[in-house]
């Protein structure tokens, strides 16, 4: 899906004040990164990396595994693609609602695809897939999700992609990296733009089985990286611990956030374990909500009604400052007023 996605204020002549559309992390870029990027402009007159190789150096070290197992892409979305053209032609099961690439990526390569509710998938039930993708925490809902141990041992025969794009944005950021080393049938997506605000330079990377990376890399384009996005990886892992962005001040802030919203009848705000949650309102749909808070106070959300199993009535807020937050709840009682 080209367009439908959020933080496409692009499209409206209204100036946005505050964009609650959005999940890449509202305070902008780690401090000293700009200027280090751009010191490093003279790159862009040589081809960068083929495959990033010195990033996926780093990369291992920081997570303590093989150089072989990584595999740096341009952005999470180039990393789901690489793994639906693997499985060309093969059965794939989507844990929904979730990320619309997913679905993309499976149809364009082929694939047999199931659906499977979020509700259902907590069952763990056995699979006839030979591909799994879950997003956790999931992209709209932010829940994560709970024993993948048991599900990655109850299904040896499929790979699980696992999302985790967003797992910086949780209390206790617990990753599923640990489980690589006990289950070959696990890879894990990571992106860099959300928690560092740089999703105009559009990096991430795969970590894996080293047999499933040899296969990866088999298919990868080469370049696909560009220069200052590989300097921007360079500053992220060298300076990692003191660029962290406040994330327990940001889910506090959530905390807030949720409860005032919460107070407004013409909305029902459901339970999330990341900075953004899913809403719904009560009267008229998402896309006439999102309409009038961008004419009348320049603030922008995500519709969500184009997630599968999710409604007109669907839309998505991710958590910025205090004073924008109070902005938005502020705007939403006016709707209330206005049409409940």
């Amino acid at each position: 899906m080209l367009y439908g996605h959020g933080d496409d204020g692009y499209r409206y002549d209204r100036q946005i004040i505050a964009d609650f559309s959005t999940n890449v992390w509202y305070g902008g870029e780690p401090v000293g990164l700009k200027e280090y990027v751009f010191g490093r402009w003279s790159q862009v007159n040589r081809y960068p990396e083929v495959v990033a190789e010195s990033l996926r150096e780093k990369i291992a070290r920081h997570h303590q595994i093989s150089a072989g197992q990584v595999l740096v892409c341009s952005g999470t979305t180039e990393s789901i693609y690489l793994v639906a053209q693997l499985f060309t032609g093969k059965r794939t099961t989507i844990v929904t609602p979730s990320f619309s690439e997913y679905e993309d990526a499976c149809q364009l390569f082929d694939h047999e695809i199931t659906y499977l509710n979020w509700q259902d998938a907590l069952e763990i039930p056995r699979l006839k897939t030979d591909l799994v993708f879950i997003c956790s925490p999931n992209n709209p809902t932010g829940l994560l999700f709970q024993d993948l141990q048991y599900w990655l041992k109850l299904n040896p025969q499929c790979l699980f992609a696992v999302d985790e794009a967003f797992i910086d944005f949780t209390w206790e950021r617990n990753s599923v990296i640990s489980l690589m080393k006990k289950f070959p049938n696990l890879l894990i997506m990571r992106s860099l733009t959300k928690t560092y605000a740089i999703p105009g330079l559009r990096l991430g990377y795969v970590l894996a089985h080293k047999d499933i990376f040899s296969q990866l890399i088999r298919i990868k384009q080469p370049w696909t990286v560009n220069a200052m996005a590989l300097a921007a990886g360079d500053f992220i892992f060298d300076h990692f611990e003191s660029i962290q962005p406040p994330v327990s001040q940001l889910l506090e802030d959530k905390r807030t956030f949720v409860q005032e919203l919460s107070k407004i009848e013409a909305l029902q705000i459901y339970k999330s374990d990341t900075h953004f949650f899913l809403g719904r309102t009560m009267v008229r749909n998402a896309a006439q909500l999102k309409e009038y808070l961008v004419e009348k106070h320049g603030l922008l959300i995500r519709d969500a009604c184009n997630f599968r199993g999710l409604t007109r009535q669907h839309f998505r807020l991710a958590t910025q400052s205090p004073e924008s937050n109070e902005k938005i709840v502020n705007a939403l009682r006016e709707w209330q007023k206005l049409y409940y």
